[in-house]
């Protein structure tokens, strides 16, 4: 039995824009709720978000049988963190923080077998190989892990088409807020600088054969970045959404009160 098919990856290899969610409660019956809400994708966010491996694994037994394709964000692009998380099972992970191609590469081996990279074959333990029954999972699951990476600092768009050229990076997920505050307009990402830079970035991630990716709370600004060529986009953070729907239906129930 081979490893599972990555439909995510598949979808972005063929240029279907994929349409996505963060997570950040860190909670399984969070995670099993945005499942149903037709979301293509959905992050499970461990760097930003309160989790650790176990409420990954959790959210990632919730997501599995549905629609939505977790992709998992680890909190650093260290070879330790990336080998549990695709132990517990994610096929896509999503790296922060990766300035340099010599760094991007390093993480693709970390993600791949051996003779191709250098994760550990432990995996025929956990729950990745359904403890063990999943046999041909080692010789595989390669070709089935997605790695995309994120551009957030000016060094990283120095650096993109070095990024870009390292052979097993599926996408680039530009980093609005960092990239804005690195450029001097912290909390500012529409700066007419700041989208300046993310929009030719996004053209050359997808003239380069690779998916560009982004994080907005815009429609239009989503609608921008899927007409320059944006594959996976991410429009809404399920704290975010469901904080402004509250604070909406508060507001508008004690304008009720005489």
């Amino acid at each position: 039995m081979p490893a599972p098919h990555n439909p995510f990856k598949a979808a972005l290899a063929n240029k279907q824009p994929q349409i996505g969610c963060w997570m950040c409660f860190g909670e399984t019956v969070a995670a099993e709720l945005m499942s149903t809400t037709g979301f293509d994708w959905l992050v499970v966010d461990g760097e930003h978000g309160p989790n650790d491996l176990r409420s990954i694994t959790d959210q990632l037994r919730a997501l599995e049988p549905t629609s939505s394709h977790a992709v998992v964000r680890v909190p650093i692009g260290e070879d330790w963190v990336l080998k549990q998380v695709l132990d517990a099972g994610a096929q896509t992970v999503l790296v922060p923080m990766v300035d340099t191609g010599a760094h991007a590469e390093a993480i693709v081996r970390a993600c791949r077998y051996a003779p191709d990279g250098v994760r550990g074959m432990g995996g025929y333990g956990a729950r990745v190989t359904q403890f063990g029954n999943i046999q041909d999972y080692g010789t595989t699951a390669n070709a089935e892990i997605c790695v995309l990476v994120q551009a957030e600092t000016r060094a990283a768009i120095a650096n993109l088409d070095d990024i870009l050229a390292v052979d097993g990076v599926e996408g680039v997920f530009i980093g609005p807020a960092d990239l804005s505050a690195d450029m001097g307009f912290p909390g500012q990402p529409e700066a007419t600088e700041v989208q300046a830079v993310i929009k030719d970035a996004i053209t050359r991630i997808a003239a380069a054969g690779k998916a560009p990716g982004i994080l907005t709370f815009s429609m239009e600004a989503a609608k921008t970045y899927l007409d320059l060529g944006a594959t996976f986009v991410a429009v809404g953070i399920d704290t975010v959404v469901l904080a402004q729907a509250a604070r909406a239906l508060s507001e508008d129930a004690k304008a009720l009160i005489p």
